[in-house]
């Protein structure tokens, strides 16, 4: 079957991510430590806050799930343990912010996991902001 006319196919593109990004990854992997601040800019967003171990992201995460009557059941998703092999191929966040403008979202923080491939700028420390 050949593409329609107008369509564009890929063929064997592969990102390769920043070896250095995986590294600290890895780092934060096998220390089982949090207290790494990172901002990385991915699909035009910036988020800036402190990376956590796979394990305990995942289990703050189940936590908060369990927490709540609508989705408790979903925390079991995030008891299950990561089965990875290899390098890590994701940054985990917690107490992180989404920046827009002069603001983080939330205020509070949140847990997010970013793909390390769609990472396209970063740099070591976290973004402080306040509403003055």
């Amino acid at each position: 079957m050949s593409p329609r006319p107008g369509r564009c196919i890929e063929f064997g593109l592969m990102v390769k991510p920043d070896e250095l990004i995986v590294e600290i990854a890895a780092l934060v992997e096998s220390g089982q430590n949090s207290r790494m601040s990172l901002t990385v800019v991915t699909g035009g967003a910036v988020i800036t806050g402190r990376l956590a171990p796979e394990a305990v992201w995942r289990q703050r995460v189940a936590e908060v799930l369990t927490g709540s009557a609508q989705l408790s059941r979903f925390s079991a998703v995030f008891d299950a343990r990561a089965k990875r092999e290899g390098p890590p191929t994701h940054l985990h966040f917690h107490v992180a912010r989404i920046l827009q403008g002069a603001v983080g979202i939330p205020e509070t923080g949140g847990m997010y996991r970013v793909a390390i491939e769609d990472v396209s700028a970063w740099t070591v420390g976290d973004f402080s902001y306040s509403d003055h």
